[in-house]
């Protein structure tokens, strides 16, 4: 089934193959007067979660904040994440808290050779773990056929109407 298809039947499992799929999106925080930020996400379907690690000294983490600052408002901060498929016809904006974590067996868990380049260890002071706990998002699907878009302009240029070459909808966590 293509992903616009499936976009239209079943948007939650787009959102998580895409999440699964593609290692890299933007974040942001709203109301902060930055850019969205290159970042590499760990998908937790179960919590509906998003986790980033950084470092503290980032703008994004000194933004965002940590520690008391999450745990004692309990709302963290609004922040928006972007997602692009690798095919580019599936592009995600999705929204929730993001906070600050130190619970050490997640930092644990998220560790990656990767990490290990900017990253001492889990353990290292300078790094900061964030869970995006998601609320929403809203997706937008499009033919990845050159052929179906060309024949459903042609289509709609005959017959007066819009072509059906995507789709977008919003779904819930």
């Amino acid at each position: 089934m293509s992903e616009l298809k499936k976009a239209k039947t079943d948007p939650t499992d787009v959102f998580w193959g895409t999440a699964e799929d593609t290692r890299f999106g933007m974040l942001g925080l709203k109301g902060k007067d930055q850019h969205l930020q290159p970042m590499t996400h760990f998908v937790d379907r179960d919590t509906n979660s998003l986790w980033f690690m950084t470092s503290r000294d980032t703008d994004l983490a000194k933004a965002a904040g940590e520690g008391w600052q999450t745990k004692m408002s309990g709302d963290g901060t609004e922040a928006w994440f972007i997602l692009v498929s690798k095919g580019q016809d599936v592009q995600i904006c999705c929204k929730g808290r993001l906070h600050y974590s130190d619970e050490m067996e997640k930092h644990k868990e998220l560790w990656n050779p990767v990490a290990g380049a900017w990253f001492d260890g889990p353990e290292d002071p300078k790094l900061a773990v964030y869970r995006l706990e998601l609320e929403e998002a809203a997706i937008w699907a499009s033919t990845d056929s050159s052929f179906v878009f060309a024949w459903e302009i042609a289509k709609a240029h005959a017959k007066d109407e819009d072509p059906d070459v995507g789709t977008h909808t919003v779904i819930n966590f």
